[in-house]
């Protein structure tokens, strides 16, 4: 359920098809994401899954969907 989540909100801010995505997918390399790209992920995260911001720390350990994933299923659990 959150990987179907936040598949939706990266096929819609980064303008690509939901069925691109996969747990290996890297925000950098196949997402050609920048820092403020980031940012406005993390904000809408901060909306669909009522989690923080994410800090820098976090936001530097996150390079694939799957960390992605797998970070937000340790702050929901």
């Amino acid at each position: 359920m959150i990987f179907e989540k936040l598949a939706a909100l990266i096929a819609e801010q980064f303008n690509v098809d939901t069925d691109s995505i996969t747990m290996d997918t890297s925000f950098t390399d196949d997402l050609n994401a920048d820092s403020v790209d980031i940012v406005d992920l993390s904000m809408a995260l901060e909306e669909e899954f009522g989690i923080e911001e994410l800090g820098e720390e976090e936001a530097s350990s996150i390079s694939t969907v799957g960390d992605l994933v797998r970070f937000l299923q340790n702050k929901i659990d």
